[in-house]
């Protein structure tokens, strides 16, 4: 299938171009001298991206945060496809399938939140460019918490497969630390203290990097699998959405959806039976 053998490309093409925009920017205003923008508050001495991004480098920043998010939003799409094709661990229950939906949802409203704020600059549109910083940050947070939960699910289900459990936790740390930094850049400027909210945004900006590349993790089995090889549940995990035959019962995930019935029926002897 091309879209198992191309889907992995994505992320690795989302992180080069997010990188590679901003170290442009950056070494674009070091090598002008590190020049005071208009959109400069008084005392402020380090530019936020989107200073530079108001600049004449605005067509740079607005091309880069649309390859970027569109690029890092078809992996997701991707990754759900090949899930449900069979090439990578399939979802095994509705809710699942629901937390992967609500993961790409956000996502495509995080990812209109970046495009909005490179064209609306902060030196124009000062307003309507923090409530798309918000909307952005707010949607890939809100997008990761998604994953993680579908992941911590499938965990369950597939313990022999690493990679979700890896991939997880990539996530988790993900919006850990950068809902901290995101606080800590919120309320430095906030404080009207710019230069360390400057510092944190670029920071911030550059660990999101690693949360694409969690997709290339993710992407990455469905070329060397073939479809339904990755959906073989843990052992202990065996008699998906099977009543047991003693109690007639079968456990659940949580969702309502049972997934694996009693681990053991009754050995007592039983009865001869009566037919004749």
């Amino acid at each position: 299938m091309l879209i198992a053998n191309v889907a992995w490309v994505l992320p690795l093409v989302s992180a080069i171009v997010w990188l590679g925009m901003l170290a442009a920017m950056l070494g674009y205003w070091v090598a002008r001298g590190s020049p005071h923008y208009p959109s400069f508050n008084a005392d402020q001495h380090i530019a936020y991206i989107s200073d530079v991004g108001a600049s004449n480098l605005k067509p740079l920043f607005i091309a880069g945060c649309s390859v970027m998010v569109v690029t890092l939003d078809l992996a997701m799409i991707a990754e759900r496809w090949l899930r449900h094709s069979g090439r990578l661990a399939h979802n095994t229950s509705r809710w699942q399938k629901a937390l992967s939906g609500l993961a790409i949802f956000t996502a495509i409203i995080g990812a209109c939140g970046l495009i909005l704020l490179s064209i609306f600059d902060t030196r124009r549109y000062p307003h309507v460019h923090d409530a798309m910083l918000a909307v952005f940050i707010i949607g890939y947070v809100l997008s990761a918490i998604f994953i993680c939960a579908e992941y911590q699910r499938l965990g369950i289900h597939f313990r022999q497969r690493p990679i979700l459990r890896y991939s997880f936790w990539i996530k988790l740390v993900f919006i850990i630390v950068e809902v901290g930094l995101a606080i800590g850049f919120g309320v430095e400027t906030d404080r009207a203290r710019y230069n360390p909210g400057a510092i944190l945004e670029w920071i911030i900006a550059l660990i999101f990097t690693g949360y694409i590349l969690s997709f290339f993790v993710d992407l990455f089995p469905a070329v060397r699998h073939k479809p339904g090889s990755l959906n073989a549940a843990d052992p202990e995990m065996a008699g998906v959405d099977h009543y047991s035959a003693g109690s007639g019962q079968g456990l659940t995930d949580g969702a309502g959806d049972r997934f694996y019935a009693q681990p053991y029926a009754s050995t007592e002897p039983q009865p001869p039976s009566r037919n004749f």
